[in-house]
């Protein structure tokens, strides 16, 4: 089984340079791996951005949270916080589902690229509609009869409001 990637297995430090990162805290690898890929000094921030949290999610295999300025980074559930690498915005809570473990199994099923799990109480999901329920049989006709009642249609002319409902 492919396992869901999260931030301690995505960044890492370069082949010639093994376990430097193991001092590290998990949501502050991802400083030093764009460090190391866009040749730009990063500074982690010092401080958290007060009353604000993000929900993580799993898209595509991958835990991610999104930072308001529309970047996404790897996420984790061992270090659940991030601070945005491309607008400095400062460190923010993320919210996970009571069992990241459970979340994770629920999408083990799918192929890789198919897995994408949200939180029940993430407002940015766009939950799908439930399904409609099917009308019982012959309801069609009955709906299609009080309608024309209701708008006034003459009793004598129901009879082919019937008929063409039940075509």
């Amino acid at each position: 089984m492919i396992a869901v990637v999260r931030a301690e297995t995505f960044y890492l430090p370069p082949s010639n340079q093994p376990g430097t990162w193991d001092l590290v805290a998990p949501a502050e690898r991802v400083f030093r791996w764009v460090e190391l890929r866009q040749q730009r000094r990063l500074v982690p921030p010092d401080g958290y951005v007060i009353g604000q949290n993000i929900y993580a999610r799993i898209n595509h295999n991958r835990w991610v949270a999104d930072c308001p300025c529309g970047s996404a980074q790897v996420v984790t559930p061992a270090d659940p916080r991030m601070a945005c690498t491309e607008c400095g915005y400062g460190w923010v809570r993320l919210i996970y589902p009571d069992d990241p473990a459970a979340a994770e199994a629920s999408v083990a099923s799918e192929l890789p690229h198919e897995r994408n799990w949200w939180h029940p109480d993430d407002p940015s999901w766009d939950q799908p509609a439930a399904p409609a329920e099917p009308e019982p049989e012959g309801m069609e006709l009955a709906n299609a009869l009080a309608s024309a009642l209701l708008a006034g249609t003459p009793p004598t002319s129901l009879a082919s409001v019937a008929e063409e409902a039940s075509r």
